[in-house]
C-alpha cells in the first residue's frame, strides 16, 4: 500500500518522467499484446518501476490502458490544432488533415491493435468504451473544435461540426481500414482518390466560397 508521502510527491519533475516512462512501456505492450497479454509486472518492469507506483498514478490497468491510448492518439490530436495547420487554401488544410489521419490509420502497429482490441471487447465491453472514449472520441471532439473555428471565421458553414468530422472521417477512410484489417496491402493510389475526393464533397457541401482546386 502506498504511503502519503509517496502520493504526495506525485507531480514533481522525477515523477513525471517516471510516469513517461510508464506509458511508453504500456503503450508499446497494449499496441504489441493487446489489453488482455499485457501485465503490471512486465510494464513496471519495462519502465524501471515498481507496481505500487503504476497504481499511484493510474490507479487500474484499464486506467493505464486509457491513458496509453490517449497518448499515443495525441500526436494526431496535436496537428488538428490551428496552429500547426499548414497555411494554405481550405481544400489545402483538409487535404493536409485527411492525409495526417490516413497515414496515422494505416501504421502496421495501429491494423493490429485494432484488430486485438475489436477481439477482447467481444470479452470485455468496457475495453472497447476505454479505447473509443481515450482515442476516437477525443479526436473527434478536437476535430469539431478546428471546424468551430473555421465556422467562425466565415469559411465553413456547418450546423453539426461533430457529424461533419464524422463524415469527412469516413469519406477518407473509404473501405480502407476495412481492407486493412483483412490483410490487403495498402493502395496509396486509392488513398490518394479517396482523400482527394473526400475534401472535393466537403467542400461543395460546407465551404462558403468555393474551394480552390489548386
Amino acid at each position: 500500500m502506498s504511503t502519503v508521502s509517496e502520493k504526495r510527491s506525485i507531480g514533481r519533475p522525477a515523477d513525471q518522467a517516471k510516469r513517461e516512462a510508464i506509458l511508453a512501456a504500456a503503450a508499446h505492450s497494449f499496441f504489441e499484446k493487446g489489453f488482455a497479454a499485457t501485465s503490471i509486472e512486465q510494464v513496471a518492469a519495462d519502465a524501471g518501476v515498481s507496481k505500487v507506483t503504476i497504481y499511484n498514478h493510474f490507479g487500474d490497468k484499464q486506467a493505464l490502458f486509457a491513458a496509453s491510448v490517449d497518448r499515443e492518439c495525441s500526436t494526431m490530436r496535436s496537428s488538428l490544432e490551428l496552429k500547426s495547420l499548414p497555411t494554405g487554401t481550405l481544400r489545402q488544410r483538409l487535404t493536409a488533415i485527411g492525409e495526417a489521419m490516413v497515414a496515422f490509420l494505416s501504421r502496421d502497429e495501429m491494423v493490429q491493435f485494432d484488430r486485438r482490441i475489436a477481439a477482447e471487447t467481444e470479452r470485455d465491453p468496457t475495453i472497447g468504451e476505454a479505447f473509443l472514449q481515450a482515442g476516437p472520441y477525443r479526436m473527434r471532439t478536437a476535430f469539431a473544435g478546428l471546424l468551430d473555428t473555421m465556422v467562425a471565421s466565415g469559411e465553413l458553414a456547418i450546423n453539426d461540426t461533430a457529424l461533419a468530422v464524422e463524415q469527412f472521417v469516413s469519406m477518407c477512410k473509404g473501405m480502407g481500414d476495412l481492407e486493412r484489417r483483412f490483410g490487403r496491402p495498402v493502395d496509396a493510389e486509392l488513398e490518394r482518390k479517396r482523400i482527394d475526393g473526400a475534401v472535393d464533397v466537403f467542400c461543395r457541401a460546407y465551404a462558403v466560397e468555393e474551394c480552390d482546386r489548386k
